[in-house]
Formats: C-alpha cells, structure tokens, sequence
C-alpha cells in the first residue's frame, strides 16, 4: 500500500500536471515520499527529445529539489527488491529504456549491492540538483545521514544544505493576537518587508502584551474545560471526576503547553522523572502552575502508547485533574487554542532528533515563549533575550545519565526561572520581566520562522537559480546533459590512469607551499582540480585547500 501511495504521488501526480498542460521548470519533492517523481520527469524529456535515460535525468535532475525533514536513517522509506520488481520491472525496460538492476543503484547507497533496498532517500537525492535539511543544524545531522553515499568527501563538504521551516502565521494567530498585530504593523504585513516588524511590534505597551495573555489563556482555559467534559462523557468517568470539568484550571495561572507525536525521542515524560517535586511545582498554591499536555503515538508503536499510559495514570493516581489534563485525542481543533492560550511551550526532544519543530513556531505569533531543547529551528532561534533552553550544543547516548540531568534543568528553570518572572508584578500587575522576552521574541523569532521568510528563501536560493540552470540543460534537446554524461564516462574509464608523481613541500610566509606533479591521462587538465585535505586537531574542523592544474 505505501508503494502505490507513492506512486500514485510522484509518478501520478507528474502525469496529472501533464494532462493539465502544466510543466513546471522546478519540482520540489519534499521528503522522499515524491521520489518517483524524477524518474517520470526524465522519461516524458526522453520521449520528447529522444535522449537515453542517463542523459534525461542529467538534464531534468537541474530543475528538481529535494527537501528532506528525517533526522535518521531508519525514517526513510525503502522497498524491497521483490516489490521494485513487481511494480518497476515492466517501466525500467519499457518507459526508461535501462536495465532494472541499473534502475535499482538509483535507490542505493551501494549501487552494487544487489541485496540492497530502494531508499526512496537516495534516489531523491540522486535525481535532484539541489538537496536541503529544514533547520541549520538538520542540514548538518543530514549531510552526516548521506556522507557514505559521497565516500571520501569531507562531511562539509557533503552537498546538502539547509532552509529553515517556516509557518503561515495567519493561520495560528488568535483573533486579540490579530489585532496587535494589525495596529502595530497593518494588515498585509506578512506579505510585505518583514524587516520592519521587528520595530514595530516593539513599539505596542506592555498593557496591551499582557492583556493579550490574559485573554487567550481565558479562552484556552474555557476550551480545555468544556473539551474535558466531553472526555469525561465519552469516557463514562464517575460522576465526582465529571464535576470537576466545569472549573478545572485558573485562567490567571501560568499555564504550559505540551502537545507531540508520543515516541521515545521526544522524550514527553521528562517532566514525569522526579514525580514529588513535579507534584508540589503544580499544586503549589503560591504560585501555581497548570499543565495542558495532548499527543499521539504511532499504531504500533508500543513504546509511545507506554508513555500516553504513564500520563494519564499520573494525573488519575494523584488527582491533579485540577493541575494537569492529558487529551489522547490530539487534532488540529485541540492544537490551535493551545498554541495560542500556552504562556510557555515546552519542548524535550533528544538532540539531534528534532529536524525543525513547527509548533514552537506557531505559538510565537501569540505571544507565548518556548523552552525548548537545542534542537532543531531553536538551536538557531534560541537566545537568553527569547526564551529557555535546555541542554548544550553536544549530542549525548541514550545510554548515559543525560536524560536525567535534563530533566533536573527543566524542572530547575521552571521553578527559578519561568514562575518567578511569570508572577513578579510591578504596582500595574505587570510582569515586566517576562513582557519584555515576550516582545522579544514575537519581534524577533515571528518574522524569522514565517512563511513568507522560509519561501523567499527557497525561491531565491533554490527556485530561480534552478529554473535557469534547466533551461540550460533543456535547450537544444539537452545538449549540455548529453555533455555531462559523456564527460562522467570519460572519467570513469580513465580515472584510474590518473596518477600523482612528485610532491615537494616548501616553507612560505604564512604556511607552506605544495609543488605537485600529475599526469591526467588524456583527461581535459581545466576539468581538474586538485585538493589538499587536512584532519581537523582538537576539535578543530577538517581544512580544504583547493588549486587547477
């Protein structure tokens, strides 16, 4: 089933834009689900200019790229070799014109391993001219996902590299978010220079900050009361539970969102490590802290429905319904009033698993401060001026003791941190500490993870100079794709022939100069390049130094 999906994806959905009269310049396949997709695009150029397939996918992977969103290996898609066969024998002979195990190298990390799956990953990456990660620090973990597919290659130097997600802000905007924004920067702001935003959001009062916080969480307080309710009726709770559904929950309480995909790397049960001092940092009446906690776990995956289990049996062992509501049924209506009514969203991802984290983006718009992990987008987001992290800039085994200390620094900057700036009120009643990270990071984080950033970047670092560089490839029947490929074979039949004779190393001011003769064996001297690589010492990274014949 999941193979027709993606055929009906990448394939299909090439032959629907056909139908339509549409041929795009550029396809963004994004993940590899669409990785089909380059292989219908390099036949329909075959058909049309009557090139082999080789020289069709030289010429069209210039217009295709590819954005992965999976921090490991084992996320990606594959097939079996069987199940290529059954769906891909007949296309490889009749519609590429290759024979199926050449077929099957595209989607190999190994091309020659004839026991290998297709890695849907692979063959993306293989067919596209340009290949990112959707975080700064994703583009590092994925270039390292990908290095053996480049052997010998420095991992810098690995040729994929990042665009930070974004979010359409005016879909997560409440209606009093909406208005601040509106006063401060007009209504089309996410459409024009959102290098002012910055100046103007800083601009409105803190009065008006705060009420925007009191107001969406009243509203996310009367949500979760009436959708707790149900859950009770649903559930056939005893009647004393059911009573409390009408005043579970203090509007004026600093209120935490939590809301994931329930799977081990998120870690969503570190605030459960130390259950005590969870309990008296809730129950606190002086001052109290309440929990909307919401989230799936795959359907089989065991280990998440584990960890669903521990909360929910939390919460009913200790009575804390008034303190702490976990909703398994986690949708689009629960996300939006929890995003926009949470004064903290709270992030525990083991580093580097987290590609981006899209909801800690969404909650900015309204005003609400994250403490997050340094792991993806707030890796690069994060400073003491916007929000909390937790953790370092290193990656720890799962094996070692770090959860645990993490989880001791998440509840540490709860108590010392976040409560006492949420409740230090100045004669007004205004938190002016935490106003001011509040304006912080709504003027700051809101423009940098928004839509309109992340698709000015893409089309300006990938789109526009991709159009050109397949116009170029397509012209005259895709000459220069037919170039490219007679150029790769030249190399590979006289790679081996190339050969280095002798070296001599001279000291020069500053360093030292390489004297290297080689011999290229027949091949152009101009299409060389000559690289002197260095091991980076003590932590300090690789060094290329790079110079033509």
């Amino acid at each position: 089933m999941r193979i027709q999906k993606e055929i009906i994806l990448g394939i299909g959905g090439r032959k629907l834009l056909k139908a339509l009269n549409i041929e795009p310049g550029v396809c963004h396949i994004n993940e590899g689900h669409a990785a089909f997709l380059v292989l219908e695009r390099a036949a329909n150029f075959m058909k049309a200019t009557g090139t082999s397939f080789e020289e069709a996918l030289a010429t069209t992977r210039a217009g295709n790229i590819f954005t992965t969103h999976t921090a490991v290996g084992a996320g990606f898609d594959h097939f079996d070799p069987s199940l290529m066969w059954r769906f891909f024998g007949a296309y490889a002979k009749n519609d590429l014109g290759i024979d199926f195990n050449d077929f099957l190298a595209m989607g190999r990390q190994d091309s020659g391993n004839v026991s290998e799956n297709f890695n849907m990953a692979f063959s993306a990456l293989r067919g596209s001219g340009a290949v990112n990660g959707v975080s700064r620090l994703h583009g590092e973990v994925s270039r390292r996902l990908f290095q053996n597919m480049f052997p010998r290659w420095p991992k810098d130097e690995v040729p994929v590299g990042s665009v930070t997600n974004g979010v359409h802000m005016p879909s997560w905007d409440s209606e009093s978010a909406d208005k601040i924004w509106t006063d401060a920067c007009g209504k089309d702001r996410w459409r024009g220079d959102l290098e002012t935003l910055k100046f103007d959001i800083s601009g409105v009062s803190d009065t008006e900050l705060w009420q925007l916080r009191q107001t969406s969480r009243a509203k996310l307080v009367d949500y979760v009361r009436q959708r707790f309710a149900k859950h009770l009726r649903d559930t056939a709770e005893p009647n004393e539970v059911a009573d409390i559904a009408s005043n579970i929950f203090d509007p004026n309480t600093l209120t935490l969102g939590f809301a994931w995909h329930f799977v081990p790397y998120k870690r969503p049960n570190s605030l459960l490590c130390d259950t005590e001092r969870f309990i008296r940092l809730l129950t606190d009446p002086d001052p109290p802290v309440q929990l909307v906690i919401a989230g799936k776990s795959p359907p089989f995956d065991e280990s998440g429905k584990a960890l669903i289990r521990q909360w929910v049996q939390f919460i009913q062992q200790h009575i804390l319904y008034h303190h702490a509501v976990f909703f398994s049924d986690y949708d689009m209506l629960l996300k939006e009033p929890l995003v926009q009514g949470a004064d903290v969203w709270v992030n525990t991802p083991r580093r580097p698993r987290e590609a981006y984290g899209t909801s800690g983006m969404k909650v900015l718009v309204n005003g609400s401060i994250n403490l997050s992990q340094l792991d993806g987008c707030w890796a690069e987001a994060y400073n003491p001026e916007v929000g909390w992290a937790l953790g370092d800039t290193y990656e720890y085994d799962t094996g070692t003791n770090w959860d645990a200390m993490e989880a001791d620094a998440l509840y540490r900057i709860l108590e010392q941190e976040i409560v006492p700036k949420f409740y230090n009120r100045n004669q007004d009643g205004i938190p002016e500490e935490w106003i001011a990270k509040m304006r912080n990071s709504m003027a700051t984080l809101t423009p940098m993870f928004s839509a309109k950033r992340a698709v000015r970047e893409y089309t300006e670092k990938h789109y526009l100079p991709a159009a050109v560089n397949y116009l170029k490839r397509a012209s005259k029947n895709g000459n220069i794709g037919k170039g490219i490929v007679s150029f790769r074979h030249d190399l590979r039949n006289k790679w081996k022939g190339i050969h280095f004779g002798e070296i001599s190393i001279d000291c020069v001011e500053g360093g030292f100069q390489y004297n290297i003769s080689e011999s290229p064996n027949g091949i152009n001297p101009h299409t060389i390049l000559v690289q002197l690589f260095a091991n980076g010492q003590n932590g300090e990274r690789e060094s290329t130094k790079r110079a033509h014949l």
